[in-house]
């Protein structure tokens, strides 16, 4: 599903197509910010960046889990 007109365009870099693209997945499943992160970066690793893509994804849940724990959610 396309979300607008920009997903035609690509801004700087080399992309690479998928199935759904990561913010129209995220807009279409109400996702929130560090969920969508961790969900990016995992999803992307193996393609562009690597093992620091993956450091990243944890480095965001570790976040998450920090903020969830603070709030009290279980």
């Amino acid at each position: 599903m396309q979300v607008g007109s920009a997903n035609l365009r690509q801004i700087g870099g080399q992309h690479y197509k998928t199935q759904i693209e990561h913010w129209d997945y995220v807009l279409v499943n109400d996702i929130p910010y560090l969920e969508a992160q961790i969900i990016k970066y995992l999803t992307r690793w193996r393609k562009k960046g690597g093992m620091q893509d993956v450091l990243k994804a944890k480095h965001f849940l570790d976040k998450l889990i920090g903020y969830e724990t603070a709030k009290g959610t279980e």
